[in-house]
């Protein structure tokens, strides 16, 4: 016998409750579990703790899947760390490190249209715009600073005006070059050989 339509209702309820856990379950894990110095580390451990916990719920939101969530900014923020920080760490070496980006940034500028960004914490709305600073385009970089400014984190500000000036100078980040498959410039190659950050 078919089900009821108010017993497929149920059914889709409780799976909605269910894949919103997920999204809190990110949130907890990157604000609560760890410590800002090993969100940065880039340490193996991290990684594979990644790995293990979240390639699922990944590849579900870089499908698309988690989309009807989008109605309040946690929901944003969580779905900004799995496309924007957690590609990064699944992905290492890789091209497909970068992805998402392009996914991601559209979402935080969703986000920030609707004044939603103005609901997080400074910690969390650095989360909401680092898919600004991550981005190759001069006019998004145009954009994040003074969404950056507007954290009054100084740290957080001073990478991005980094990562601003060799987008000025290249037009992209040489330091993806090899992973994305880009000949590498011999201006290019000179700033690398001289400058050797890895947070890009």
């Amino acid at each position: 016998m078919p089900a009821s339509r108010k017993e497929c209702k149920f059914v889709t309820l409780q799976y909605m409750k269910y894949e919103r856990l997920k999204l809190e379950e990110v949130l907890r894990f990157w604000f609560e579990e760890l410590t800002h110095e090993q969100r940065f580390s880039g340490e193996a451990e991290i990684d594979q703790m990644i790995v293990d916990r979240f390639t699922d719920i990944h590849k579900q939101v870089a499908a698309g899947e988690f989309w009807q969530y989008r109605t309040e900014v946690h929901s944003y923020l969580a779905e900004m760390i799995v496309l924007d920080q957690f590609s990064r760490q699944l992905f290492r070496d890789s091209g497909q490190a970068f992805a998402y980006d392009g996914m991601a940034l559209t979402i935080a500028q969703q986000a920030i249209a609707a004044g939603l960004d103005q609901k997080l914490d400074p910690t969390e709305r650095m989360f909401l715009y680092m898919p600004f600073m991550h981005s190759e385009s001069k006019v998004v970089h145009a954009q994040a600073v003074p969404l950056f400014e507007s954290l009054g984190i100084e740290e957080t500000l001073k990478y991005e005006h980094i990562h601003k000036d060799i987008i000025d100078q290249f037009g992209r980040y040489p330091h993806r070059n090899e992973r994305l498959g880009r000949e590498t410039t011999a201006s290019e190659q000179e700033y690398l050989d001289t400058n050797h950050e890895s947070f890009f």
